[in-house]
């Protein structure tokens, strides 16, 4: 049985479908990342974990106890918002001990908890100081610890680092993972951010329009999306058009030039109009080592972007992109150069509308 377990979860406000028939188990000590833009429901689905919310239908089950409509304080969830939420006018430590002092435990036992979790997260002199004498990340520090003292069964944070500039992020975001997997906490992240969902996670759940498009490691939802939608929203994608010659046998033309899926074709027949995608990181030239697909292209556009150097090309109508490291000696054709690129078969994906 799984630890957390939600089952046909809704949610409707009015007329309006915020959640729909979400399922989902996650494992006792899994870290899993909601990912998807805003209004897309993973936010809400939180808040129903957490209680703040209740859902129209479904169940959330926590460790084997039904807590549905149970309110957040009879859930034991540790919640960590995107804005910090502390008191003004309580220092760390008792913003830190606030949730035990509300459940009424011991003030020894209190004053011991917080000197723990302010080693967890190293600000173990910062227990006199108050809010506002502290920075940004040192806040949502203290958020995170405040909803570890209480020990929670379930861990949710709503996309914690979105207020912070990008290398306070990267910092903290490797500071939240190293403490869940010390403790071992059942945790639920929310982000819109792809990278922080594929750095941080066990599992994605990758949402769109209130539903779950796919679920999965970071390496599977980046390398094999189910939808169209998620390979867009995840990384970088090119959309080529293409004619499907042999379904058997997985051929397809891309400006009359042959190409190969390793992908088994459904639902089309030879002489089929459809759009294949590539990530431009699959794509190389040519003269570095040909792979089972090579085509002819037109560069049009070089762009340096630091380790990245991106190039557009053409083949026909199709403008798409590539990616190469850069290095000192890296050699590139010039603008208006035609040359050959090639890619593996399994860099072709024919993807089906998400829903």
């Amino acid at each position: 049985m799984a630890f957390l377990e939600l089952t046909n979860v809704s949610k409707v406000f009015g007329q309006t479908a915020a959640v729909q028939d979400f399922n989902l188990n996650v494992e006792r000590g899994e870290f899993v990342s909601f990912l998807g833009p805003s209004g897309c429901g993973k936010t809400t689905t939180l808040r129903m974990i957490a209680g703040f919310e209740l859902p129209t239908t479904g169940t959330v089950i926590i460790n084997g106890n039904d807590v549905t409509f149970k309110p957040p304080q009879k859930r034991n969830t540790g919640m960590v918002f995107q804005a910090y939420a502390l008191f003004p006018n309580m220092n760390v430590a008792e913003n830190i001990g606030f949730g035990l002092k509300i459940a009424r435990k011991p003030k020894d036992e209190i004053k011991k908890r917080v000197e723990e979790v302010l080693a967890i997260i190293k600000m173990d002199s910062f227990g006199n100081r108050y809010p506002y004498q502290l920075s940004g990340g040192q806040q949502q520090r203290v958020a995170l610890a405040r909803a570890l003292a209480i020990q929670p069964q379930v861990l949710l944070l709503d996309e914690p680092l979105s207020a912070l500039d990008a290398k306070i992020r990267v910092s903290l975001r490797q500071e939240i993972r190293a403490i869940q997997q010390k403790l071992g906490i059942t945790t639920v992240y929310v982000t819109h951010d792809q990278e922080e969902a594929l750095s941080l996670s066990d599992r994605v759940v990758v949402m769109n329009n209130a539903k779950i498009e796919q679920v999965g490691t970071p390496f599977e939802i980046y390398n094999f999306p189910n939808t169209e939608f998620t390979a867009q929203f995840v990384g970088t994608l090119n959309h080529i058009s293409a004619t499907v010659r042999d379904v058997a046998n997985g051929v397809l033309a891309i400006d009359s030039q042959q190409v190969v899926t390793a992908q088994k074709l459904e639902g089309v027949s030879n002489g089929t109009a459809v759009t294949v995608s590539i990530r431009p990181e699959r794509i190389s030239f040519a003269e570095d080592g040909r792979k089972p697909n090579v085509l002819n292209i037109k560069v049009e556009n070089i762009t340096f972007l630091g380790s990245i150097v991106r190039v557009q090309v053409r083949a026909g109508d199709n403008l798409f992109l590539m990616d190469t490291f850069n290095n000192p000696f890296l050699k590139l054709p010039e603008i208006g150069d035609t040359v050959e690129i090639t890619f593996s078969k399994e860099a072709v994906l024919v993807l089906k509308n998400g829903s």
